[in-house]
């Protein structure tokens, strides 16, 4: 199992998921967005979620998005038994362009993990945090569709590119155990192997928040992360 998505931990059955994720990269493969569109203002939050892999117990993740001066930061951490891990990106944002700044990760099993930087430099597109928030803005304000999917391109914790499609589903409620949210709901498809999909939901009015997460593999949901907490105010920055 290699779920790119979502934070990448090859250890024993890759436990690749915790954080996602996706996203859509401002690369030479744009989506068409209509003149005049409104993207969402960016606010500050936290939320908890439950994360689900088969084979492993449940794990918790916590994410907080702040902003520093100008420029905004997304923190996600999480841990699942001897695992954890953390992703931190800094990015700015200037109406329906987001600019990756600076990405960090660092993944431990047993206290034994490695840490990865991604500075201004290298990130040639979006790292998956900043790529995360950059979606859940642009969901359901391009010209997607099922049998016309956008192009995704986001940088892994390696630097190393990845290949997604995507399009809206459906604009619909969804229950989550934090309550029920307004959502856009999402279907990413892996570019490289038809077998692999996510499915996501994003809260249509605050940038970033994800309400939940699905990845598939032949049909079978293997990682499930689902919005326990949500707390509008921000939270304290970690």
């Amino acid at each position: 199992m290699r779920c790119a998505l979502l934070p990448p931990l090859t250890y024993p059955r890759c436990l690749a998921v915790a954080v996602t994720l996706c996203f859509t990269g401002l690369t030479t493969a744009v989506a068409d967005v209509s003149p005049g569109t409104a993207f969402s203002t960016p606010q500050p939050f936290e939320a908890h979620y439950r994360l689900k892999v088969d084979g492993w117990p449940s794990a918790s993740i916590t994410h907080h998005l702040s902003q520093e001066e100008s420029h905004w930061r997304s923190d996600m951490r999480f841990s699942i038994a001897v695992v954890s891990g953390e992703e931190r990106s800094r990015f700015s944002v200037a109406d329906d362009a987001t600019r990756a700044l600076l990405y960090n990760s660092r993944y431990s099993l047993f206290g034994i993990g490695n840490d990865y930087q991604l500075k201004e430099e290298q990130l040639t597109t979006l790292d998956r945090q900043t790529a995360l928030f950059d979606l859940s803005r642009r969901a359901g304000k391009e010209n997607c569709s099922e049998t016309a999917p956008c192009d995704l391109r986001f940088l892994d914790h390696e630097g190393e590119e990845e290949h997604y499609q995507y399009y809206m589903e459906s604009q619909a409620p969804i229950n989550v155990p934090a309550g029920e949210f307004d959502a856009l709901n999402v279907i990413m498809l892996n570019a490289e192997k038809d077998d692999r999909e996510l499915h996501l939901s994003f809260h249509p009015d605050w940038p970033g928040l994800l309400l939940s997460a699905e990845y598939f593999k032949d049909g079978e949901r293997e990682t499930q992360i689902a919005l326990t907490d949500f707390n509008p105010s921000g939270g304290d920055t970690p």
